[in-house]
């Protein structure tokens, strides 16, 4: 095998690994162990993050063709955005009684839908609806505790606009407003790793911080929508 073909593979074997941090995840939910729970899906979210540049530079669709990354990627997306920080809201008891059951079956179910549907990408490589990231939206639900009908009435918001036409960027590959839009996901991703490192204990002002980058992340691409670009301009 040449060098070539060899750094190819190697990037599918990068995403893979995302299975693996998968599995130290709902270990530790199923322990309740959630800082290391979330420990575990930072790390997938971080890996996440690279593994798709990687993939297009060492162009894995004509090197390492054997192996689907797109369907090796939709999996482990499915199990680290979805599957599991679903199974943790559950488990750790934020959602009380019939409330736990609704969310975490809502999340799941319409999820799975979504990342079936072939139309969720535009043609600046955002997203067409809500792309899922449940991790993000628990992991502020894990970190500022609100009562129970805001976290209902956030999933309720949320579920329908996976299959409506509103843009939600991908910090990463959407080039537009990427030079604020990829430092405030690097904040993110600092301000969860501090969550797990605190036990969920953030002072007011990460806190606040967590809220504020979060609502960036989520609300951006339609204040992209509503603002047409210039021409020659992203």
């Amino acid at each position: 095998m040449n060098t070539i073909r060899l750094r190819a593979l190697s990037v599918h074997l990068l995403t893979a690994t995302g299975a693996v941090f998968s599995m130290l995840a709902i270990i530790a939910a199923a322990n309740s162990a959630w800082e290391t729970m979330y420990l575990w899906l930072v790390v997938a979210f971080a890996v996440d993050g690279i593994d798709g540049p990687l993939a297009r530079r060492y162009h894995v669709k004509t090197q390492a063709a054997q192996i689907d990354g797109v369907l090796l990627d939709l999996i482990i997306d499915y199990l680290t955005y979805v599957f599991i920080p679903a199974f943790a809201l559950y488990q750790s008891g934020l959602l009380p009684g019939w409330t736990g059951w609704f969310g975490v079956l809502l999340i799941a179910f319409a999820s799975s839908v979504y990342f079936a549907d072939t139309r969720m990408k535009t043609e600046d490589n955002s997203f067409w609806g809500f792309p899922g990231c449940w991790n993000m939206v628990v992991l502020v639900f894990f970190a500022v505790e609100p009562h129970w009908t805001v976290m209902v009435g956030v999933i309720l918001a949320l579920t329908p606009t996976m299959f409506l036409p509103l843009k939600f960027i991908h910090p990463v590959r959407t080039e537009r407003w990427r030079g604020l839009s990829l430092p405030l996901a690097g904040i993110w991703v600092a301000l969860a790793l501090f969550a797990t490192l605190t036990n969920f204990n953030l002072p007011d002002w990460a806190e606040v911080a967590l809220i504020v980058v979060s609502a960036y992340l989520l609300f951006v691409g339609m204040v992209q929508q509503l603002i047409p670009a210039r021409a020659g301009r992203r």
